[in-house]
């Protein structure tokens, strides 16, 4: 009983606590670009779990194997090789879905979310904390990438996962800015306030945007001052 406490506590995290999108503020590009529909939202945060939960788990296992110079190299080809065969899949079985997440689906090797987890906690804990962990921000990303789908399809094109809620005939119409990027940010900030208003009743700290600090990259960074300032433009890697 003693181990199953931590292990529920690790997956509960990410659900709201430490709710990668939300709280971390982690994944805002495919949050914002397939979050214009239910279905696309499911797809990706299906598919990111899915790639999360098992580079999570091989990353574990092979923890004090991977030298600690290569490990982002090693995280890299580990996710890339998860990526592949969930892409694959995904054409082979749910073509639609392909088509709707597009470049997004391939770009989940580069997700700050999955990385960001393999070098934080997958890298330094056993293979089943590991693994809960994978669940419990893979089910926080789904989540927060379904909210936001459901009310900028509701309101920009009067559907919910392509079902027709708002009728011709009715007084309203959908308001397109919705599923443009500006309704995107906007209902991106309101559920950050709400995810921060939680929070601060739990005691927890705001959501804030981290710098270049927090990068699984910033160590190998060349350009990373002591103060975490970066000169982006000029970045390279040690």
């Amino acid at each position: 009983m003693a181990d199953k406490k931590p292990l529920i506590k690790e997956f509960t995290k990410g659900l709201i606590a430490e709710n990668p999108v939300l709280r971390l503020v982690l994944g805002t590009c495919p949050t914002l670009a397939v979050s214009t529909s239910v279905t696309g939202a499911i797809g990706m945060g299906v598919a990111a779990s899915i790639v999360l939960i098992c580079s999570n788990i091989v990353i574990s296992a092979l923890r004090k194997i991977i030298p600690g110079k290569v490990r982002i190299p090693a995280y890299i080809v580990i996710i890339a090789s998860f990526v592949t065969i969930v892409q694959m899949l995904v054409k082979a079985y749910v073509p639609a879905i392909d088509e709707s997440l597009g470049v997004y689906l391939p770009l989940i090797v580069v997700n700050c979310i999955i990385l960001g987890r393999a070098e934080a906690f997958a890298g330094k804990n056993s293979v089943i904390a590991s693994a809960v962990d994978g669940m419990g921000m893979g089910v926080g990303f789904t989540g927060a990438l379904l909210a936001m789908a459901v009310i900028r399809e509701f309101f920009g094109s009067g559907s919910v996962a392509g079902f027709q809620i708002i009728q011709e005939s009715w007084p309203v119409d959908p308001m397109i800015i919705f599923i443009l990027p500006p309704g995107g940010f906007f209902v991106f900030g309101m559920l950050i306030a709400v995810a921060n208003r939680m929070a601060e009743k739990k005691g927890k700290p705001k959501a804030e945007l981290h710098g270049c600090e927090s990068c699984p990259m910033a160590a190998s960074c060349s350009l990373i001052g002591t103060d975490g300032s970066c000169d982006v433009k000029e970045a390279t890697v040690k």
